[in-house]
């Protein structure tokens, strides 16, 4: 015992010592706890709903109401023509249309069944059978009518109809995603070792002497790790082309444009964490929390963003995976055009451009 109490005071001067160990103990934990009990939540409410009321009576009118009162449905407005729908769900502006049919009304009335349409943008298949189930309910449950006719009919049928990804696949959901962290993590923990090597290894005092701006230096650090990235992205597309079935429905150079707007930010990341980081360990954790984290929590891969609160959808206007996961799926399920997507690549080139303008006066600061 007074060995191990001996090993427990030495232990205990070097942690008191180690500042940076100390709190990574003490509050990473406690940050996880709130950050996972927060973000993981499988409720999805919120749902953004377009209505298409083509009978526009007081029945149409109290079905729409159930389901905006239900809390699990926003109504975001009304569309009046096909096009508007195709906009709506292509764009993420709605996750569902609510198309009712004229003589709805009229069949309330007369005690027919009467019939609506949900259409659900299938891309995220656990989203859209949770909001079928969702719509199921409220229709089954809603009060519309006369109460003699509600009491005499039967309930109102309603017929879904999903869009880009019928079979509701997972599989179409998960393997963008994939991607997307996989090609973070990857990137950014390549990149985060370099420098911090250079330091290790006494070569970074060669580098402050030679004769070579830091914009160069970054460029040629960079270079490599971005054809590796590349490559490896390529390989995990046509992989999951070949085994998962995952189709290509929009264009290759939009694809490559999104990979590689993506792919620069991260290996920027990576550089402004080897600046800083003394140690390759270091870096390493940093890189880790900097990327996986993030991408796995924050970016809509698996929980929903509208289903998290105020404060986190604010922190995940920062997260480049969630602009790269829009742009992705919708290039690939979609075929979204480039000039539809140009505000999640916008987001990529101010995130990237930061990124390495940081790390460019990290390096700058190192060189001194």
């Amino acid at each position: 015992m007074s060995k191990a109490l001996a090993v427990f005071r030495k232990e205990w001067r070097q942690i008191r010592r180690d500042r940076r160990t100390l709190m990574t103990i003490v509050f990473v934990p406690a940050f996880f706890l709130l950050l996972y009990g927060y973000a993981l939540n499988w409720d999805i409410k919120h749902i953004a709903l377009a209505v298409q009321d083509r009978d526009n009576t007081a029945s149409s009118r109290a079905l729409v109401s159930a389901f905006v009162n239900s809390s699990y449905f926003d109504r975001i407005g009304d569309v009046y023509s096909t096009a508007e729908i195709d906009r709506l769900l292509n764009l993420n502006i709605a996750r569902a249309v609510l198309v009712i049919p004229e003589g709805f009304g009229r069949d309330v009335e007369a005690g027919r069944p009467p019939q609506v349409q949900l259409l659900i943008n299938g891309e995220n298949a656990n989203t859209a059978t949770t909001v079928m189930g969702y719509a199921g309910n409220i229709v089954r449950s809603a009060a519309i009518g006369p109460a003699a006719a509600r009491a005499a009919g039967p309930p109102i049928t309603v017929e879904p109809r999903i869009w880009y990804n019928p079979e509701l696949r997972s599989t179409l959901f998960l393997v963008p995603g994939l991607i997307a962290y996989i090609l973070m993590i990857t990137a950014v923990i390549s990149t985060a070792l370099s420098v911090v090597r250079e330091k290790e290894s006494g070569t970074m005092e060669q580098v402050r002497m030679a004769p070579i701006d830091t914009f160069s230096f970054i460029v040629g650090k960079s270079i490599p790790y971005f054809l590796i990235s590349l490559a490896s992205a390529a390989l995990i597309i046509l992989a999951a082309m070949a085994l998962f079935g995952l189709p290509m429905r929009g264009n290759w150079l939009t694809l490559l444009l999104a990979l590689s707007l993506f792919i620069i930010g991260a290996l920027g990341t990576g550089l402004l964490i080897s600046t800083i980081a003394e140690t390759q360990q270091i870096a390493f954790q940093a890189a880790l929390l900097t990327s996986f984290l993030p991408t796995l929590m924050l970016s809509g891969f698996i929980f929903p963003i509208s289903s998290m609160p105020r404060a986190l959808q604010l922190i995940t206007t920062i997260v480049p995976a969630r602009y790269f996961l829009i742009a992705l799926r919708g290039i690939v399920l979609k075929g979204t055009p480039l000039p539809v997507l140009w505000p999640q690549m916008l987001a990529l080139v101010i995130y990237a451009l930061a990124m390495l303008a940081l790390a460019s006066l990290g390096l700058a600061r190192e060189r001194r």
